[in-house]
């Protein structure tokens, strides 16, 4: 089997993926940066978002596992104290897959360019480049819905919705639903303005747009990678036909990864 490890730039993440190196290549393994069949994060969700977005384009082929060395990660299954079973359970088990929904972003610009596909396995945040209001047309499902003024709107998946979401006060899915979640952040709703003013989950088939009703530069943030864009004519969300795949040798009920990262106190274990 083909691996790689992206790690995080500090002493104790690298020292992790110099260990598992050595020794997965000594029980057979090829580590490969260019066909990996598993990408093995270790650090936070920042480097599972890093590796994710390395190998995109290999989702067919390649699938996920993470461990962290900081701060408990919502993606990272496991702790340094369990990596001798961890790399023995690679090298010897063959590991199954639990597959979780991504979202698809189509930027398109005023002036007939090329479109920018994208996908997010957390979330696409739309901002105003100078921190004015966001007024965006949203359609659903190619029906106007309503003209959103505030400081911008979080569109997640399901997995994404542990993320900024929940910040925001959306909900929590459960990583099987095929759905996608339009959160606002700070909508005007006056006698003038008004918005829906609660989270929308939007099912597999149902399209979002987003129609910008000023000229303004955007921030659209696609989990931790920012852009400015500028003449957008539109963005359109909905669940990509694609699919992230993690690597699973043992159970990790989502349940009680949203549990112990969210309410339970000194536990060191998450999981699906």
């Amino acid at each position: 089997m083909k691996f790689v490890i992206v790690s995080r730039d500090d002493h104790r993440s690298k020292t992790i993926k110099a260990t598992m190196k050595q020794y997965l290549t000594e029980f057979d393994l090829e580590y490969s940066k260019e066909e990996p069949e598993l990408v093995i994060s270790v650090g936070g969700d920042g480097t599972f978002l890093e590796a994710f977005h390395r190998y995109h384009h290999r989702l067919k082929e390649t699938a996920f596992i993470g461990v962290h060395t900081g701060h408990l990660g919502f993606y990272a299954d496991y702790t340094p104290d369990e990596l001798e079973k961890l790399i023995i359970e690679i090298a010897k088990t063959p590991f199954q897959t639990v597959e979780y929904p991504l979202l698809e972003v189509i930027i398109r610009s005023k002036t007939g360019e090329k479109e920018d596909r994208l996908l997010a396995l957390n979330e696409v945040m739309i901002k105003t480049a100078d921190g004015s209001s966001v007024v965006l047309d949203v359609e659903i499902k190619g029906e106007h819905f309503e003209t959103f003024r505030g400081d911008g709107i979080c569109i997640s998946t399901p997995s994404g919705s542990t993320a900024y979401n929940k910040a925001l006060g959306g909900a929590i899915i459960h990583p099987s639903f095929e759905a996608i979640q339009l959160t606002e952040m700070a909508s005007i709703n006056n006698r003038v303005f008004r918005t829906i003013g609660s989270p929308l989950i939007l099912p597999q088939h149902h399209t979002c747009m987003l129609r910008p009703m000023r000229d303004s530069s955007f921030l659209i943030s696609i989990d931790h990678y920012t852009n400015t864009y500028t003449d957008v004519k539109s963005i359109q969300c909905r669940v990509a036909k694609e699919k992230v795949r993690f690597a699973r040798f043992r159970q990790f009920p989502f349940w009680n990864r949203v549990r112990d990262s969210f309410v339970s106190e000194g536990n060191q274990r998450f999981g699906e």
